[in-house]
């Protein structure tokens, strides 16, 4: 199929995701972990499901879910002598998700590379096939996180909306997937380090000199691309990459989630939007694991 001739006839039809009356067609259902930040206008909407995470702090359990306080969960972590931990949802949780009387489902899960979610809701789907029947469910490893998966949520009640088959919609989200860009700049990275994300990136010392790296992802993995001295200069090298390495950007939509920095982000959206358009933009703040590896003041951008 032709990825772009398809962005483009969808971003031709206005669709965005500020506007979820637009959307009518109710015979899917769209399932994912609470990694992915749904538009606020959408999470109402039956036909869209997270999974929460469970989050550990210290001794205190949080679930990652429409309860989720960010306030009180970063004070928390702030005073906690001990580094945020988390928890995959249990396959259980996946097959109940998955019963509904929609025809089709679709399931998005943060990088099996950084998580165990993916095969958690895989193996959910054998348990559903053997319990119930058949049923067209499909699994998305969005080799991402945060408005990665938002990303493909996005695409996926676009082209329901208009009227691919099941088959196709697996293709064209995969393949979108497969060229799309997720590129973050954090204050802290020692939970990602603690937690062993950060395996393949050698140790960063330099965190006296404010040294802040620009991270990517290589098929899910965490990889660093470069740094700066300072949040703005990085932010900036954030929006070279965009700029220079991203193609057909006004077909495609610029997501950009932020850990408590409201101000950070719309910088970063700034700086992006003074050298590209795109078909929308949406700016949304991080639930509780993109909470607890962003840490304080992270932004995360995916194209």
């Amino acid at each position: 199929m032709d990825l772009i001739k398809i962005l483009k006839e969808l971003s031709e039809t206005g669709m965005k995701m500020d506007s979820p009356e637009n959307y009518k067609n109710r015979n899917y259902k769209i399932v994912a972990d609470s990694c992915c930040e749904f538009p606020e206008s959408f999470r109402k909407d039956s036909r869209f499901e997270n999974v929460p995470m469970i989050l550990y702090v210290g001794s205190d359990t949080v679930i990652d879910d429409e309860t989720f306080d960010q306030e009180s969960f970063l004070k928390k972590v702030a005073e906690c002598p001990e580094c945020a931990r988390s928890a995959c949802p249990s396959p259980d949780k996946y097959l109940e998700a998955y019963k509904t009387d929609a025809e089709r489902v679709y399931c998005i899960t943060i990088s099996s590379k950084l998580s165990g979610s993916f095969n958690s809701a895989h193996l959910a789907v054998d348990l559903y096939h053997e319990k119930y029947g058949e049923k067209d469910i499909h699994v998305f490893d969005s080799e991402s996180t945060s408005v990665g998966e938002t990303q493909l949520f996005s695409l996926i009640v676009r082209l329901e909306e208009k009227g691919y088959s099941f088959e196709e919609i697996v293709e064209i989200v995969e393949e979108y997937r497969d060229n799309m860009r997720t590129l973050f700049v954090l204050d802290n990275l020692e939970t990602l380090r603690k937690n062993g994300r950060l395996s393949g990136i050698k140790a960063i010392i330099a965190s006296t000199l404010n040294i802040k790296p620009l991270m990517s992802s290589d098929h899910g993995s965490i990889i660093q691309k470069s740094q700066a001295i300072g949040v703005k200069k990085a932010l900036g090298k954030l929006a070279d990459a965009v700029h220079h390495e991203i193609a057909d950007k006004e077909y495609k939509s610029l997501m950009i989630s932020h850990c408590n920095a409201p101000e950070k982000a719309k910088l970063v959206r700034d700086l992006i939007l003074a050298k590209d358009s795109f078909h929308e933009v949406l700016i949304m703040a991080t639930a509780g694991l993109n909470s607890t590896y962003a840490n304080d003041g992270g932004i995360i951008v995916t194209v």
